[in-house]
């Protein structure tokens, strides 16, 4: 039950994301959202045995079950060691429509890298191949304080 609500929260907060978003990448004028860039390899992979864990091809390295139209990335571990990225953090990729969901990790030798989730399509991530592209990722900010009332 709690995988199921986790799942509607991402999916929820993702369609809140893109909604609030601009198409440039920027910065959100309604939002209020801030991004960084930073240039990263960005390659793309399916959920067929092959090119990932045995048994189940479909299971992310955090747990998550993806499934072919997911808008969804695995990133490079050097992301989460700099605190740049986490579980479920959302960002917009230089070339793609949308936003998309961090719902995989890689093994530990790359860096800098993201692998874009491409359903069952093999074809699309060969066309895609190997590509130098600028990754969107929001600017953490601190929680305001409270004004006190006087």
């Amino acid at each position: 039950m709690q995988k199921f609500t986790n799942q509607v929260f991402v999916t929820l907060l993702s369609i809140v994301m893109l909604s609030s978003c601009d198409s440039g990448g920027e910065s959100g004028a309604t939002s209020g959202i801030q991004y960084d860039t930073i240039q990263v390899t960005a390659t793309a992979y399916n959920s067929v045995e092959a090119q990932t864990k045995k048994g189940n091809p479909a299971l992310a390295a955090w747990g998550d079950t993806l499934k072919p139209g997911m808008k969804a990335i695995a990133i490079s571990r050097d992301f989460l060691r700099e605190d740049l990225l986490e579980h479920n953090s959302i960002v917009k990729i230089e070339g793609l429509e949308g936003s998309y969901v961090v719902m995989d990790k890689m093994n530990k030798r790359w860096t800098r890298k993201i692998d874009i989730y491409m359903g069952l399509d093999e074809q699309a991530a060969r066309n895609w191949g190997k590509q130098q592209v600028e990754l969107y990722i929001p600017i953490k900010t601190d929680p305001q304080p409270e004004e006190q009332v006087k």
